[in-house]
């Protein structure tokens, strides 16, 4: 195999990178830090050739694009503001359950009949009629701001880059309204700030994204494999419980009727045992109770490995468009 390693950027510090570590234990696969925690570059235990990049979000997203780490994880507003087209340069292969926030406009309480997008163009106009000059738009999120704005009509206003706490701009007399990240709300409120009605341009969280211009030599792909088959299982087993039910005679027709719900992993003259989805156990059970079982056992699973690996799956289809648009350009 070649000496090159497969290499995953993770956020370099805060709540995202204790998150991350998190994930990436349930999966199996500790991160570790043999130089100690100021190191940017560690492992995976137990799997070799793997290396980690310890990098800032905001650099995930650019290193993805430029194919110089494989996988990454970051947020879908990072990939959205930082690449013009991200689908063409990255794949975002499953979303990880934490980092979750909206990249939002908002505007001041104080403007009681300002509610949607439509009103901010009125509110551009009347800027521009009155005072002379056009509405200011604090904001870090430049290209997204842009693109959401040009999508309803609005062209009459200016962007204010913030570098600090765009929600006080407003009261600091920078700007008029804001485009900024926000998880409760609590934040904007506190700057008497609220969120139009149309006004989310993202939802985002965490994402485990892979990149279309990394090296995916087929030693690549092969550690490609080996991670992604973790994370499923893991996934699998977090979302499915194993139910094992005992019947006092034989197994009824109810229980290959149940087993419709998910699959029968084993099966014996007086017993089955099923692999479901959690959200259909309670309505599973009742129906095996109803008819014949006496006793019904659910339990939790570390992983669920299997032939199956659509994470995997997914990575080979993105690369495969990525090369037939390749071909198609050099054509």
């Amino acid at each position: 195999m070649t000496d090159a390693p497969l290499t995953i950027g993770i956020p370099s510090k805060g709540r995202l990178q204790e998150n991350t570590f998190a994930f990436f234990a349930r999966a199996g696969m500790p991160i570790i830090q043999p130089r100690g925690a100021r190191d940017y570059r560690g492992a995976v235990k137990g799997l070799d050739g793997i290396e980690i990049a310890f990098l800032s979000a905001s650099e995930i997203a650019g290193e993805l694009a430029r194919g110089a780490v494989h996988f990454g994880v970051t947020g879908a507003d990072l990939l959205h503001e930082q690449l013009a087209e991200p689908a063409a340069k990255v794949e975002m292969l499953a979303p990880l359950g934490f980092g979750h926030a909206n990249v939002v406009v908002a505007v001041p309480e104080a403007w009681i009949d300002v509610h949607d997008m439509a009103d901010i163009e009125e509110v551009a106009a009347d800027f521009r009629h009155r005072k002379q000059r056009r509405l200011r738009v604090a904001t870090k999120y430049v290209n997204l701001t842009r693109r959401f704005f040009k999508k309803h009509g609005i062209a009459d206003y200016r962007i204010v880059e913030s570098l600090g706490a765009t929600e006080g701009a407003p009261a600091a007399g920078t700007a008029e309204i804001i485009v900024d990240i926000t998880t409760t709300g609590a934040t904007l409120a506190a700057n008497a700030l609220k969120v139009l009605d149309d006004g989310t341009m993202l939802k985002s969280e965490a994402n485990l994204v892979a990149s279309l211009q990394a090296d995916w030599s087929p030693d690549m792909l092969e550690r490609a494999r080996s991670v992604l088959a973790r994370i499923h299982a893991e996934e699998e087993a977090r979302s499915h419980r194993r139910v094992a039910a005992y019947f006092g005679g034989p197994v009824s027709e109810a229980a290959r009727v149940a087993a419709q719900n998910g699959r029968i992993l084993a099966e014996g003259p007086q017993e089955v045992t099923l692999f479901l989805p959690k959200d259909r156990v309670a309505e599973t059970a009742d129906t095996l109770l109803r008819h014949g079982a006496e006793r019904v056992l659910v339990s939790e699973v570390d992983y669920a490995f299997s032939i199956e690996n659509p994470l995997f799956d997914k990575l080979n289809q993105a690369l495969d468009g990525r090369r037939i648009a390749d071909l198609r350009a050099i054509a």
